[in-house]
């Protein structure tokens, strides 16, 4: 029996050239590959200056670092989504205030963030679950009203200056996506990508943030503030300790350890490079989804279009109707049962142990929790063939069956 995996990622001889030209160079941390990269993805997109890290997660937390947020603060989230978008949250002592999805829909009810901001809100963080865009507009519309309702306190410098709520979309699925036929990435002020293995285009391990602040000066300033945060607060790169007589440096603050390696950097050069033709690879996969799981009315396929947005097809969110969650996981292990992986996303916070204890409650998140209890994750990945995206539909419609 051949075995179909989840979610394996692209790695050919291009990607193991590029990586073996690295480590033949002699700079594997990060170097030249990286900063080329950063400049690459600000190409892509059309946005404003980009830093990348070792992680969507530690990206994403030293914004929110950079920005002042702590203990007292309030940063809102969804409740469906996976564990980083809240964890960047604690770890700097604020609470993540989780609200609920739109009935039917995997994102945030926009309606029910207005009514959870207070005046303790410090940031917005909305998901694109799958791919599929929110609409920014809406949230930086609903961020930079905050004045009208309550009284911004200042606790730092940059929340002093920028005046109202940071909005900071989760797009660690949607890199490539369109809103209002743009690329994401310029939209809110601040944009996190996640290039981890699963994600359409991979570094191994990495992520990136774009930076959308008033202005190309203020907003390369600032990367320059959250790079020296991820290097110990080190006033000085490797690159710039190698120039003759440069070797001396400062610790200008405690920081983090999170940069990006040229190794990795190099990966994701090669990906960007042929990133439309895994694009519309995914495309074809989710079609033939949609082709074959569309006879059963049992099937809820996915929506890959809105109004305002387009797919990049990063995941096949199938759900089931009027399914159980124990009908779902025995769908799921009928299937493996052929050889064939599934996968959830997600199961909301509220479920987790962790987060259970820190009060949350998922009876008051009943619309996600309705999402989540009858949704399958099908594989789409670059090499899966069509005759495997075919059994892999026909396996689920004989399990539901």
């Amino acid at each position: 029996m051949k075995l179909i995996p989840f979610s394996p990622p692209r790695i050919d001889e291009k990607t193991i050239e590029a990586v073996t030209a690295v480590l033949r160079s002699g700079w594997i941390t990060t170097g030249p590959q990286t900063r080329a990269f950063e400049n690459d993805i600000k190409e892509y997109c059309n946005s404003g200056p980009v830093l990348c890290l070792n992680s969507w997660t530690n990206a994403v937390e030293m914004v929110l670092y950079w920005f002042g947020i702590g203990p007292g603060d309030e940063v809102i989230v969804p409740a469906y989504t996976y564990a980083a978008t809240a964890n960047v949250v604690v770890h700097l002592g604020a609470t993540p205030v989780m609200v609920d999805c739109a009935p039917n829909s995997a994102h945030m009810d926009i309606e029910k963030v207005a009514a959870a901001m207070t005046e303790r809100t410090k940031a917005i963080m909305p998901v694109d679950v799958g791919g599929l865009p929110v609409d920014y507009d809406a949230y930086m519309e609903l961020a930079k009203s905050f004045s009208e309702r309550f009284d911004w306190k200042p606790k730092s410098k940059p929340q002093e200056k920028f005046g109202r709520p940071l909005v900071v979309s989760d797009a660690a699925h949607s890199f490539g996506s369109l809103y209002k036929g743009k690329r994401v990435g310029n939209q809110t002020d601040v944009a996190g990508f996640s290039f981890h293995a699963v994600k359409n285009l991979t570094t191994a391990e990495g992520g990136a943030i774009a930076l959308n602040f008033q202005n190309e000066i203020i907003s390369e300033k600032i990367r320059q503030e959250i790079y020296t945060k991820s290097l110990h607060g080190q006033s000085k790169d490797a690159i710039s300790k190698l120039q003759p007589g440069n070797w001396r440096y400062d610790i200008v603050e405690a920081g983090y350890k999170c940069n990006m390696t040229d190794i990795h950097a190099a990966i994701g050069r090669v990906e960007l490079e042929r990133f439309q033709e895994s694009l519309d690879r995914r495309k074809e996969i989710c079609e033939i989804y949609n082709r074959i799981l569309s006879t059963n009315k049992k099937c809820i396929t996915p929506t890959f279009k809105t109004e305002w947005s387009d797919s990049n097809f990063h995941l096949y969110m199938l759900r089931l109707d009027k399914f159980t969650e124990d009908e779902r996981d025995g769908v799921i292990l009928e299937v493996a049962e052929q050889g064939i992986s599934l996968n959830v996303h997600f199961q909301p916070l509220p479920l987790f142990t962790f987060y259970k204890s820190q009060g949350y409650d998922i009876h008051d998140f009943p619309n996600a929790f309705n999402f989540y209890k009858n949704e399958i994750s099908l594989p789409v990945y670059y090499d899966l063939s069509n005759e495997d995206a075919e059994r892999v539909a026909n396996a689920i419609l004989k399990a539901i069956n």
